[in-house]
């Protein structure tokens, strides 16, 4: 215990620089934009119209007066009082937009995870215990397909098929138009989350196979299963019990590091769906240089991409208590 609470306090460690980095490069970045803030939220012709007073209030409110280093200051100063800011476009704080936003995409989020895992690693642990044989063909032939494929191009194609051609599924959004929020139902944020969720699995897919694929190539060409062979154990055996016990460890990392893969594909596909989720919270906030908002969800979504590889390196040691020791020592 002892020595994974120092680990632990290590990982945090090194995440509270990683934040306090991403959140710098994401300032940086946003100061450097070539976008107007008056003229994209308010428009040349609006501004034309203003009184100078009216102008220098708009500066002030959206920080076109304030020196960059003093925006940063300012903000990580109340971000460490737990107060991420006002967002400028939403009129609301922070959190607020940010905890709406993410409750829109987990249902989306979780299922493309935990989709996108167990196929991949059953067609992965699939394609190498048959490699070089018809399913291996297959398996990598799709892989290498979806790899190519960009995601936006498979949410507009599965929009098509499916909302536009057939009718099975809606159109967009996260609940059905027009209808109050207290009377939409779970069955339908599940139903207009199927198509999002299908396409963050369909693409997440194709990496976790591969991975897994030389994974178990490499365990099923060991000496130890060379072994297990003459002594007579059958192939499912093999697969079983040497090839998933040696891809268990790669497939933990596969799988927590996909969800900085499926956070990232989440921007594009939410503004294919008009999904109302927190990819398309960060692109109204890039867009709009809504700072505050954008860097709370920078930060955020970093945290949470940080928090699943610290679970990958905690579930290491529990599966293998050689990696757990290893680490404290570091």
């Amino acid at each position: 215990m002892k020595h994974r609470l120092q680990f632990t306090g290590k990982k945090l460690v090194r995440m509270a620089l990683l934040l306090l980095g991403v959140s710098l490069v994401t300032f940086l970045l946003m100061c450097a934009s070539p976008l107007d803030p008056l003229q994209t939220n308010v428009g040349q012709v609006a501004l034309g119209s203003m009184s100078p007073e009216q102008v220098e209030r708009l500066e002030a409110y959206w920080g076109v007066d304030t020196p960059p280093l003093q925006r940063y200051l300012g903000w990580l100063g109340s971000v460490l009082h737990g107060d991420f800011g006002t967002s400028l476009l939403y009129r609301q704080p922070v959190l607020d937009v940010i905890g709406q936003r993410l409750s829109n995409s987990f249902l989306l989020l979780a299922a493309a995870w935990v989709i996108s895992g167990i196929l991949g690693l059953i067609l992965g642990v699939t394609a190498g215990a048959f490699r070089g044989k018809l399913p291996d063909k297959l398996i990598r032939g799709y892989c290498l397909l979806i790899s190519s494929t960009p995601a936006f191009w498979l949410a507009i194609l599965l929009l098509l098929v499916f909302s536009v051609w057939l009718g099975w599924l809606p159109v967009g959004l996260s609940v059905p138009a027009g209808v109050a929020a207290d009377a939409v139902t779970f069955a339908d944020r599940f139903r207009h989350a199927i198509l999002p969720a299908l396409t963050l699995s369909i693409t997440g897919v194709a990496n976790i196979a591969l991975h897994t694929r030389e994974k178990m190539v490499d365990a099923l060409e060991s000496d130890y299963v060379l072994f297990a062979r003459a002594r007579g154990e059958s192939n499912a055996s093999i697969v079983l019990r040497h090839g998933l016990r040696n891809v268990s460890l790669p497939a933990i990392t596969l799988q927590f590091a996909s969800i900085s893969e499926i956070i990232g594909g989440s921007v594009l596909v939410e503004q294919v769906f008009s999904y109302p989720g927190l990819g398309q919270a960060a692109v109204d906030a890039g867009l709009g240089s809504d700072l505050p908002l954008l860097l709370g969800i920078t930060v955020i979504t970093s945290a949470i991409v940080f928090a699943g590889n610290l679970i990958a390196d905690l579930l290491y040691g529990v599966v293998d208590p050689k990696i757990r020791r290893g680490a404290a020592r570091e």
